[in-house]
């Protein structure tokens, strides 16, 4: 690296309003994953500085820092933030392809997603309105929206500026502080972040944001006996593992744990269309996408046909660094990439062919081959559990039915697509399908403003759209007795 492509070598945590070193001065290096080579470091965070940023939340919520601004300085200063964000566009890209390893293209849109979160919760600060219940002559009744307090939020590694981002926002639009523990694969863009929020104004202690391991400062965060409310985006096992240390507390959350989402292709759909859909819902980011469309399950009559047009979509892609825009990059490290290739090849050897790919690409870094998956079975390995990586799983049914009972036939529920011509068909089926999101005849329709989530084990609550605010914010009833005399009783 050098020239326009040097990043800073060296980053810390962001607590209470300054940058600083973990107290124990432990740090974590920061590798590229196009060349393997360490880039930079980061602060390490253990127990005592989560115990530190908790604190600093605990005492910016308690003095009403956010709460006693008016709304429309609340979203002004969220607008500071997206425009920051934006003027440093470029400075953010790199360092977010250099770190994480995704197209250069792709972080641009990242950090202009970062700041549209903003702009679009800037918009929510002053219209996050109760309303007022009748309760007759003698009484008002009106509900607000209350802020929980220590908003927790562990943000994972293939999306940290876009997620980390869009935590954030709904939190200062509903006056809820702020402690983020980031990924230690990818944290660097959202110290960048950090920096971003520190030169808008935002007052110490509103948001803190530190790196550090899961089992030692995700662990410490979401078992802190001073958060009121977790957003934690990541795996089911991760996940499960949270919720158990959030139960003794009637902590609330809301989780996002990943998916095994499918596309049913019938035989009237615009095979173009399914092609150019999926290739881009599969092969973005490597496939290291929760909502990424990791199945599709085809209509006989044209099964032959999508598996040989995928897997020539797949082998024309261009492998390369993300600093080259080449349309797959790496993985995020040799271990999600020896996962992925095995995983592959277990499939491979219980039957199932590899039209393309399924093995690593012989070069520097951490790349597998885009990789389409054909002739294996609904119950295999490889069509059930998430894969996260650039994998392809295409599966035939005979009718709507069968279709049906392999697309809702995994214990996960985070998107589905439907790609036909028949709308009414396209209705049916979506009604029908068990997941959070729908896309139909394009995969990863809609946008910031739709809401997202997921269903059976994908995990439970909103992200994204006006929906994802009343998952911060609990409900508060205030009722007044205007008369004289005192009736009222339990229940009445």
């Amino acid at each position: 690296m050098s020239g326009a492509n040097e990043i800073k070598r060296s980053w810390q945590h962001y607590i209470d309003g300054r940058f600083v070193d973990s107290l124990d001065g432990t740090r974590i290096p920061v590798v590229n994953p196009a060349t393997g080579e360490v880039i930079a470091d980061i602060a390490c965070a253990k127990a005592a500085d989560v115990d530190m940023a908790v604190a600093a939340a605990r005492k910016a919520f308690n003095a009403r820092l956010l709460q006693n601004m008016k709304p429309v300085e609340r979203s002004r200063m969220m607008h500071r933030i997206a425009r920051i964000l934006l003027e440093r566009t470029e400075e953010i890209a790199l360092v977010e392809t250099l770190d994480n390893g995704k197209r250069i293209s792709a972080a641009r849109g990242d950090v202009a997603a970062a700041a549209r979160y903003f702009e679009y919760y800037a918009g929510m600060a002053d219209k996050l309105e109760g309303k007022s219940i009748p309760l007759g002559p003698d009484y008002i009744d009106y509900t607000v929206h209350a802020p929980f307090g220590v908003s927790a939020q562990i943000v994972p590694w293939n999306f940290p500026l876009q997620i980390g981002a869009r935590s954030i926002a709904c939190a200062l639009a509903t006056c809820n502080t702020v402690v983020m523990k980031t990924p230690e694969l990818s944290a660097l863009s959202l110290a960048a972040l950090a920096q971003a929020v520190h030169d808008a104004g935002v007052p110490a202690g509103v948001v803190n944001i530190l790196t550090g391991f899961g089992h030692e400062a995700g662990a410490a965060l979401a078992g802190h006996g001073d958060i009121d409310h977790l957003v934690f985006t990541g795996s089911v096992q991760t996940g499960s593992r949270i919720l158990h240390a959030l139960a003794d507390r009637v902590v609330p959350a809301v989780m996002e744990l990943g998916g095994k989402s499918a596309g049913v292709v019938f035989r009237d759909a615009d095979i173009d269309q399914v092609i150019t859909s999926t290739r881009g819902g599969i092969f973005t980011n490597a496939g290291q996408v929760c909502s990424a469309s990791s199945r599709l399950v085809v209509e006989r009559p044209v099964y032959d046909q999508v598996v040989e047009r995928m897997a020539a979509a797949a082998s024309a892609l261009k492998i390369g660094p993300g600093i080259e825009d080449a349309e797959l990059t790496p993985v995020i490290s040799d271990g999600q990439l020896d996962k992925i290739e095995a995983m592959c090849l277990r499939a491979v050897q219980a039957g199932a062919t590899a039209a393309s790919g399924g093995r690593r690409v012989d070069r520097p870094g951490y790349f597998m081959a885009p990789t389409v998956i054909a002739g294996t079975t609904p119950s295999s390995e490889i069509a059930q559990n998430e894969v996260f990586g650039p994998v392809l799983t295409i599966l035939p049914f005979d009718d709507a039915e069968e279709a049906l009972a392999i697309a809702n036939g995994t214990d996960y529920g985070l998107c589905a697509g439907v790609y036909t011509r028949d709308l009414a068909r396209a209705h049916l089926v979506a009604d029908r399908l068990i997941a959070g999101q729908v896309f139909v005849n394009e995969w990863f329709a809609g946008g910031i403003e739709t809401p997202f989530g997921g269903m059976k084990r994908s995990g439970y609550g909103r992200e994204k759209g006006v929906e994802a605010l009343l998952g911060y914010v609990q409900t508060k009833n205030v009722a007044i007795r205007l008369t004289a005399g005192a009736t009222g009783r339990p229940g009445a």
